[in-house]
């Protein structure tokens, strides 16, 4: 059963309705299901498995690489949980769940977690790289991750853990994170997990390194690329919201503004930088795109929100962020396939394997509890005293279209008045030529709040993505290297290339140049391919659409072809899409697909279909088709499902070998797509 909150106030929250007292009461949901699967107060945080041949503890793993990962796991259990047990904590040291006095049952598994020979023990740093052994001096642990969520969430409930230890308890563990906090890390946000250990230590007195402390915050401050976002690795997702701007701001707090005053003013500066356009990251409803890696930690990219509160000077709107943080916890906690016998499931709804990394297991989902950090702030806080605003949603017209880029992490993302969607078009995306997990994270041509990316029902056809084939080659070649150029005249340019890899010869790899444009209900595509290898065939296709029971629906008008699928989501939501195309496509057609859909057991894609004969010579190269969506059954506008009313190419003969394409819309709006010249501006 989803989460029904008990106290709601429509008043001080007309779109959600939760307050203060609902947060608590979806703390108590998610802690139920967690202590209802453990038998004793002696046994660790460790939750029954959905699925076992992704995450870990490993069935290949032995000896001692099963003795790190069954620790790591204790571990994970025990912090990431402590974000949801700490605010409950904290506000009444004496809560009961399912017959677990929750104080109590933290503090002496933290205790316990750093004792030796205790059989929840966890390991020290140490005695992991003996373990390891020390040929890898380089090799970091799952541990460090969670010493940091440990020390937030000691912060946060100081008073009623922390403060409660003795001196000689107090050491112990602090010599835990000794390790942790100045051994080795991860070259990307792991540095932040270093230093909140660092700070959490200092700021209790202990002794710490300023020198590693400081060539970490450094390094952090390198790794920004504008717009309030970080690059993590080399690629751009909610890491650099959920971590740094998470992170930064807390560790601001116990050390930066007092120790190193130049890096927390960045910091500071990034997170309110951040805060002037990530809200219209979300839509209509508050929902969060499933986008990028761990997207099973959901609604923690709403973190950030709260986190700026931290600041000194916080540029974020507390009725806004507020909204923002309740929408998207309603958007997962209120579904039924949400929970699997009783904890958050290995998927982004119900369970579904094709987004789990291997570093998971059955108690990652618990990150999604740094959106509890907000409990953080008094009842009197104006995080939760000011009214629900809705932001940009508040202010947009009849079918208008906002659109934000951020050239620094190469991110479009448009705000869609008439079906209350947000649409993001990223770019500076390199996955290896066989990460298809990664494609799908990161590579597709559009990533939608309300149509979560879809795996693949077959190797010849992707949702929002091309699939080339080379009639002379075994394997369907896709895109897993997108380079951004940017906006110009209300267009945006990217360029994929198919099957790019790293150590070879990359100038004449197949490539399609991307040239993309917002309408009322979506996104209309004019596209040109690069081609080295013909003869060739090439599908593109939709989004993936939930199947509970679809309706179909075919039309044509001139040389537009275009199918509308009508029918409802999981949770009764009325959908409805329609794809066309345009020049360059031969045919759209349709395929059933199961279990490739976050959102539905059974789903479709809608594809347009391409192919060029010749080996040689000069043939039509501009593909034209627009994806529309709607969360409703009323019929779109024929002039929506076939928005074009005249399309004139430079090259008028062959259609877009060369030269301006001058698109005319039905509603009188044009736009001019070229891509001469932008070949000296791609970026990574």
């Amino acid at each position: 059963m989803g989460f029904k909150p008990k106290h709601t106030d429509y008043t001080l929250s007309p779109y959600t309705g939760l307050t203060r007292e609902s947060w608590l009461e979806a703390c108590e949901y998610l802690l139920e299901g967690v202590f209802t699967n453990i038998k004793s107060k002696e046994d660790p945080v460790v939750m029954p498995r959905m699925e076992e041949d992704i995450t870990y503890p490993h069935k290949s793993a032995k000896g001692n690489d099963r003795v790190l990962e069954e620790r790591a796991e204790y571990f994970e259990g025990l912090a990431r949980s402590f974000f949801i047990a700490a605010p409950m904590i904290t506000e009444n040291k004496d809560t009961v769940i399912a017959g677990f006095h929750l104080r109590d049952y933290y503090k002496a598994q933290i205790l316990r977690a750093c004792t030796k020979e205790d059989p929840n023990y966890v390991g020290t740093y140490d005695e992991l790289v003996s373990l390891c052994g020390k040929d890898n001096p380089y090799r970091a642990y799952q541990q460090t991750v969670e010493t940091c969520a440990l020390v937030i969430c000691l912060w946060s409930s100081k008073k009623e853990i922390w403060d409660t230890y003795t001196k000689e308890e107090k050491d112990r563990i602090a010599a835990f994170l000794q390790g942790y906090a100045h051994g080795n890390t991860v070259p990307q946000n792991w540095r932040l997990f270093n230093m909140l250990d660092m700070a959490f230590l200092h700021s209790e007195g202990y002794e710490i390194d300023p020198d590693i402390m400081r060539d970490h915050a450094q390094n952090i401050l390198n790794y920004y690329a504008g717009d309030g976002w970080y690059r993590d690795g080399h690629s751009f997702d909610y890491y650099s919201c959920w971590a740094f701007n998470v992170y930064a701001p807390i560790w601001n707090v116990l050390y930066g503004y007092e120790q190193e005053p130049y890096i927390a003013a960045k910091f500071e500066e990034y997170s309110n930088k951040l805060m002037d356009t990530y809200p219209d990251f979300f839509d209509r409803d508050g929902f969060t795109n499933m986008w990028g890696r761990s997207n099973i930690y959901r609604n923690a990219a709403t973190s950030p929100l709260d986190a700026n509160f931290l600041l000194k000077h916080p540029n974020a709107d507390p009725g806004l962020a507020r909204r923002i943080s309740s929408g998207s916890l309603l958007q997962f906690l209120t579904r039924e396939d949400f929970l699997f016998k009783g904890i958050p499931t290995i998927g982004f709804y119900g369970m579904f394997s094709p987004l789990v990394q291997g570093y998971s297991c059955a108690e990652s989902p618990f990150w999604l509890g740094k959106a509890f950090l907000c409990l953080h702030f008094p009842a009197n806080h104006p995080f939760w005293t000011a009214k629900e605003k809705n932001g940009t949603w508040d202010t947009l017209q009849k079918d208008e279209v906002k659109e934000t880029i951020l050239n620094g992490p190469a991110l479009a993302f448009t705000n869609h008045e008439a079906n209350g969607e947000t649409i993001l078009r990223t770019g500076k995306v390199v996955k290896n030529v066989n990460d298809e997990h990664g494609m799908w994270n990161y590579s597709k041509l559009t990533y939608n709040t309300k149509y979560p990316w879809e795996a693949a029902p077959c190797k010849s056809i992707e949702a929002q993505q091309y699939v080339l084939k080379n009639q002379s080659d075994e394997f369907y070649e896709k895109c897993n290297v997108t380079f951004w150029h940017g906006s110009h005249n209300g267009v945006l340019y990217r360029r994929q290339f198919f099957r790019y890899e790293l150590s070879k010869e990359m100038h004449w790899m197949q490539a399609v140049s991307l040239a993309d444009f917002p309408v009322a209900y979506g996104i209309l595509r004019v596209d040109k391919m690069r081609f080295f290898k013909r003869p060739a065939t090439l599908t593109l296709g939709s989004y993936g659409f939930p199947d509970q029971g679809t309706q179909i629906i075919r039309k044509e008008k001139s040389n537009a072809k275009a199918i509308i699928v009508k029918g409802h989501d999981f949770t009764g939501r009325e959908k409805q899409m329609a794809m066309t195309v345009y020049d360059g496509f031969e045919s759209i057609e349709l395929i059933h697909s199961t279990g490739t859909n976050p959102d539905s057991e059974n789903s479709i894609i809608l594809y347009g279909s391409a192919s060029w004969e010749k080996q040689y010579g000069y043939e039509p190269y501009i593909l034209i088709s627009q994806v529309i969506t709607k969360e409703s059954l009323e019929d779109f506008t024929e002039e929506e499902i076939f928005p074009i009313q005249k399309i004139e190419y430079t090259d008028k003969e062959t259609c877009g070998g060369y030269g301006p394409v001058r698109i005319v819309l039905c509603d009188g709006e044009e736009r001019l797509i070229d891509f001469e010249g932008f070949e000296g501006n791609l970026q990574l």
